[in-house]
């Protein structure tokens, strides 16, 4: 397991815990009776999808056809990359469940776009933090055999070779850290969120954004993170982005320090210096208490207020980086809710 030194602004362990930059999170007692009261008396339209999800199947042919710099989104915020002829997967999340069993937890709204088995060889897998929806324990152990090369923050790797991944194919990076791979460039950078797969390892590993440098293409996925000032040092620090990947789904005013808002979101993008869009950690589970297709509308509401160019590919819908299409309000289409489907009607 390697680090390569290159921090400015490294994280801070404080009695053995991971600390945000700009606040302390600690979710007390009352907090979770507040949130369990909230859960109980919540009523939505649509928590989950009652119409099948469009979705577009991925091949390996279609794959190794592709010339261009391109991203996939495969669900919630797996992304899948092809960057200078490089495959980069973002936090890939193939199980049927975001959960630690797979008899209960957050169901799937959709298939995957591409099989395990069909992927290629990908070079670099990168991690942004442990939580279940990001860190995939059944889906690494299929897909180790493929990947060349894990990037993650401070002790997921630990926690990666303790389930048999070889360290040799690990690399660890605090924040403002920076590792090569075949002249890209991946950084490290700070997030607002926290970390912990159990009752007693909250926040022993750290939690990330990440920068993809390549020749040609530069690309950030924000992993999960609340609103903050860390977006524009990044943005100064890096940008400006072709295409930001936002964390943009399972967020209430109730956590919004560790889940940004949809509107916040967008903000980030700006801060970003980004170009493009794409809204993500939405779309696939049921993780939070707004209705399924609600961080598609309030971003893309936020978009064209901001003259931001938001970018909503259905599953498996290739992007290509330098020059995106236009792609449609695909969620109104699927909806069962009145006025998203008189949206719909009126667009066509």
């Amino acid at each position: 397991m390697t680090s390569t030194l290159n921090a400015t602004e490294s994280s801070i362990k404080v009695d053995g815990k991971f600390q945000n930059q700009e606040i302390s999170y600690d979710t007390k007692l009352s907090q979770l009776w507040d949130m369990t009261k909230m859960y109980a008396k919540a009523k939505r339209k649509e928590p989950a999808p009652t119409k099948e999800v469009p979705l577009l199947s991925v091949s390996r042919e279609q794959l190794d056809s592709i010339d261009t710099d391109s991203v996939f989104r495969l669900g919630h915020s797996t992304m899948l990359m092809k960057v200078d002829g490089k495959y980069i997967m973002a936090d890939p999340v193939m199980s049927e469940r975001a959960s630690p069993v797979q008899w209960a937890g957050p169901r799937r709204f959709h298939p995957n776009p591409i099989d395990v088995d069909a992927l290629p060889v990908i070079d670099v897998v990168i991690i942004s933090h442990d939580h279940y929806d990001h860190l995939d324990r059944p889906a690494l152990k299929k897909l180790d055999s493929k990947v060349t090369q894990y990037i993650v923050p401070l002790g997921v790797g630990q926690r990666m070779i303790n389930w048999g991944v070889d360290a040799d194919k690990v690399t660890e990076l605090d924040w403002w850290q920076e590792h090569q791979v075949d002249g890209i460039n991946f950084a490290a950078t700070p997030t607002q969120h926290f970390s912990g797969r159990g009752l007693f390892d909250k926040d022993s590993t750290l939690w990330a954004g990440w920068v993809i440098q390549g020749q040609n293409s530069n690309l950030y996925f924000s992993g999960d993170s609340g609103y903050f000032g860390g977006f524009k040092t990044v943005g100064e620090k890096y940008g400006p982005f072709d295409i930001t990947m936002i964390e943009t789904g399972a967020y209430n005013d109730m956590w919004k320090e560790i889940h940004m808002l949809p509107e916040e979101s967008v903000q980030a993008h700006i801060d970003l210096k980004g170009k493009a869009m794409i809204p993500i950690h939405n779309g696939t589970f049921d993780l939070a208490l707004h209705d399924w297709y609600e961080p598609f509308e309030r971003a893309q509401s936020a978009a064209i207020q901001h003259d931001v160019q938001l970018l909503t590919p259905k599953f498996g819908e290739q992007v290509e980086i330098h020059s995106p299409g236009i792609y449609s309000a695909w969620w109104r289409e699927v909806s069962e809710t009145e006025d998203l489907k008189l949206t719909a009607a009126s667009a066509q």
